[in-house]
């Protein structure tokens, strides 16, 4: 069995020099992106939280998706505007406003990120949703934010996972909410070492051996479906390559790469996805042979089929994005430095319940549904 290492690989020269240049905007950028997240959670986050409380998870989706979708638009800036990447879309123009379930390939650490690129162009950036390992949730400021964006951890041990999962999931099937849930059924990023590992368990199970992805793993997939699929309206199928060499975080940091990120759509719709686990899992393989084929032609042709279908972002709307969250992150500073002690009082005890919340994976309930689980339990009782 043979691995090609070819295509996007992590090793090779970096498409543009890491300069003292890049060196310095890479650090004021991600500086800026850690100020204005922390600022935006400490002052905002409790606000969402009070609005969960009393008027239920419908609002305080509206409200945090405003607020925090402003700060995940400044990545697509980061990355299309100041760091000079070309996004690539080609395969289906899907429509703006549907609520779906995502599954991509996973070539390496920033693949979601991209995502928000498309999320952007459709309206929904502040509404997607990840399904992540759960050391993710354990970085400063960040895990705060996937917390409160609501973002699914997950240990990749199934008997553990599945509870966390289902009882996540049975709050997002609300028509009424849009969502976009993102999953990487292959459940670990690439390399030839996993690639190897893959393709023997393959053989030895008369299951496709590919090249370019993993064997995708169904439970999770198949949980989110059977879980949701009354309140789906498609599957969006995203296969993620890039040009010439797949970057790390601090490559996106420092605009060292990549040059370009193509990403393919094909939208399923859900009558054509099998309804039982087996052969949803029979799906979910030829959908990954297919993502396989799909890289090995773009490894020998430079593109995927059909490009072009989305346009470049406006600059014009980042520059207002970008001007907008950085004069509210300035007052929350004032206020925070130069005003009241009150002010401080705030953000420390907001500090509090931001750690607390996202290390115990504590969710409040909105009081009418709190209050009716516990006459119902006394009822039972």
């Amino acid at each position: 069995m043979e691995v090609l290492g070819s295509l996007n690989s992590k090793d090779g020269p970096k498409h543009r020099p890491l300069t003292p240049l890049r060196i310095i905007r890479g650090i004021l950028c991600l500086l800026v992106i850690l100020a204005t997240a922390f600022m935006m959670l400490v002052y905002c986050a409790p606000v969402t939280t009070l609005t969960l409380l009393i008027f239920g998870r419908r609002y305080s989706r509206k409200l945090s998706s405003f607020i925090f979708g402003c700060w995940l638009a400044l990545w697509p800036f980061l990355f299309e505007k100041i760091n000079k990447t070309k996004v690539v879309f080609s395969g289906e123009t899907v429509p703006a406003k549907e609520r779906v379930l995502i599954i991509a390939n996973h070539r390496t650490e920033v693949d979601w990120m991209y995502l928000w690129d498309l999320a952007l162009r459709k309206g929904r950036v502040g509404y997607i949703k990840y399904v992540l390992k759960s050391s993710l949730m354990k970085l400063p400021v960040f895990g705060w934010a996937f917390h409160i964006l609501e973002f699914i951890s997950v240990e990749r041990k199934w008997e553990v996972d599945e509870p966390v999962m289902h009882q996540m999931l049975s709050t997002f099937t609300d028509c009424e909410d849009p969502l976009w849930l993102a999953l990487f059924p292959e459940g670990t990023d690439f390399t030839e070492q996993k690639c190897l590992r893959s393709q023997k368990y393959a053989a030895e199970n008369n299951l496709p051996i590919m090249k370019y992805v993993l064997l995708p793993k169904a439970k999770g997939f198949y949980a989110c479906l059977e879980t949701m699929r009354s309140s789906l309206d498609a599957v969006y199928d995203v296969t993620i390559a890039y040009k010439h060499r797949c970057p790390f975080f601090i490559d996106n940091v420092f605009g060292v790469d990549p040059s370009e990120v193509h990403i393919h759509l094909r939208r399923i719709p859900l009558k054509d996805i099998p309804t039982t686990e087996d052969e949803s899992s029979v799906w979910l393989n030829e959908a990954f042979r297919l993502k396989d084929k799909l890289l090995s032609d773009f490894t020998a042709e430079g593109h995927f089929p059909n490009p072009g279908t989305e346009e470049d972002l406006s600059t014009l709307k980042c520059l207002v994005n970008f001007t907008f969250v950085i004069a509210i992150t300035s007052i929350f500073t004032f206020l925070t430095f130069f005003s009241s002690s009150w002010f401080k009082l705030y953000v420390a005890a907001s500090c509090a319940y931001l750690a607390s919340s996202t290390y115990f994976n504590f969710r409040p309930l909105p009081i009418p549904v709190f209050v009716k689980s516990i006459f119902c339990g006394k009822h039972s009782d």
